[in-house]
């Protein structure tokens, strides 16, 4: 394989090579954010938790209410002004943040996910429109992978670091580390080239616009389908997400601290398999990937709901862990491909919402589920939802995913 055609030749694409940087500062702070902030607040209200789940409202209320208007918004500005401007924004909410807890104020730590959340819903969809103007088709793949490892990478070391810096410096140093990764990601992203000019549509406005990316994603097969496989894995991750602790007491007998084995075996699987996708992206299509994720993640989630062995616990959570990735690589690679560049910000902000809200919804019902169901049956549902989505994906294997020319073509 020629450096050209290697993954990492990929690095020689200054777009790729600067959103990495810029993200991988960006992924820091937010860890160091995240940890510091739950440890804090933990402190400060001796484990109330209506203070420690309002942390999570904070952080996933803006994707629902944001997403389409940061989506939207993001098509019809400039990407790498808009990224640049969400980060020195954030950066600005942060240092007041830290002036306002500096003077006793402790719940302003709050406003500090809230805004950057908040603003996230713009810069993201802006980033993946540069990755659509700069980068081959046959390429976003493997770029996605990079991505994907990335974030690997800090679901294993972000907890550490984060942890760490909280409790050698505290919750104002921990606050002003984000302040300054928001800085200097912006720094970073002002070395991009300038945006490319275009032409202003006459008579657009925010509304229509906004209706038109509605329209759009409903009349694009693939991206309908996708939101059926967002719908069906949001509902099956939320079911799962507070199942952990009951896999460790109930299945295992064992305490809760033993959960962090579980999650540091799918953390480094996570890392493997981005490495691994990064790889073979060329050889297999994204929709076929995602189903491949979605499948093996059903059988392993049957497995691990009805396993009482540690062995094959921790042995289902790595493959589970391996190919997870390939879920998220092929969602990312499907709306590429398939959306226009002048829809990307729009396609993102329609889907996201729609995984985020089944998720909630799943969180919402685990409790309820749990206590009128097996731990076993929970998971088989969960299985269930994922080879659900998995059999939504089947009438894609046949498809050639190219980019579209028009709407209309759809």
């Amino acid at each position: 394989m020629s450096k050209t055609e290697s993954p990492f030749g990929l690095f020689a694409n200054r777009f790729v090579r600067t959103i990495l940087l810029s993200n991988l500062l960006l992924q820091l702070g937010i860890w160091v954010r995240n940890f510091a902030i739950l440890l804090y607040v933990a402190e400060k209200t001796n484990d109330d938790p209506y203070y420690v789940s309002l942390i999570y409202i904070v952080e996933f209320a803006p994707i629902f209410i944001f997403s389409v208007i940061g989506g939207t918004f993001a098509d019809r500005w400039k990407p790498k002004r808009t990224m640049v401007w969400c980060d020195l924004l954030s950066a600005v909410s942060v240092f007041v943040v830290l002036l306002t807890i500096h003077f006793g104020t402790w719940q302003a730590v709050f406003m500090a996910t809230f805004v950057s959340a908040i603003l996230s819903q713009f810069s993201q969809p802006s980033g993946m429109k540069l990755f659509k103007q700069h980068v081959e088709p046959e390429k976003l793949q493997a770029v996605m992978a990079i991505f994907q490892t990335l974030m690997a990478i800090f679901m294993i070391i972000g907890p550490v670091v984060g942890t760490f810096v909280y409790q050698q410096w505290g919750i104002e140093i921990s606050i002003a580390v984000m302040g300054v990764m928001f800085l200097c990601s912006a720094l970073v992203l002002g070395f991009l080239p300038p945006d490319l000019e275009k032409e202003p549509s006459e008579g657009s406005n925010f509304k229509r616009e906004l209706a038109d990316g509605l329209r759009y994603v409903w009349s694009n097969r693939v991206l309908k389908t996708l939101g059926g496989t967002f719908a069906a894995a949001g509902l099956a991750v939320g079911l799962l997400q507070p199942m952990g602790i009951y896999v460790v007491k109930e299945n295992l007998g064992r305490d809760e601290t033993f959960l962090q084995w579980l999650l540091a075996a799918n953390g480094v699987a996570m890392l493997i398999g981005g490495a691994l996708v990064m790889a073979m992206a060329r050889r297999i299509s994204p929709q076929k990937l995602l189903a491949l994720g979605m499948g093996v993640g059903a059988l392993c989630t049957f497995g691990i709901g009805w396993s009482t062995s540690v062995p094959l616990t921790l042995g289902l959570q790595f493959v589970n862990g391996l190919f997870f990735p390939c879920i998220h690589i092929g969602i990312n690679t499907l709306i590429l491909q398939n959306s226009r560049e002048s829809y990307v910000g729009r396609v993102m902000g329609v889907l996201n919402p729609m995984f985020m809200g089944m998720m909630v919804i799943g969180m919402s019902c685990a409790g309820a589920a749990k206590s009128a169901l097996t731990l076993g049956f929970v998971y088989g549902l969960s299985g269930g939802l994922f080879l659900l989505g998995t059999t939504l994906l089947v009438p894609l294997f046949r498809l050639a995913v190219r980019q579209p020319v028009s709407p209309a073509a759809e």
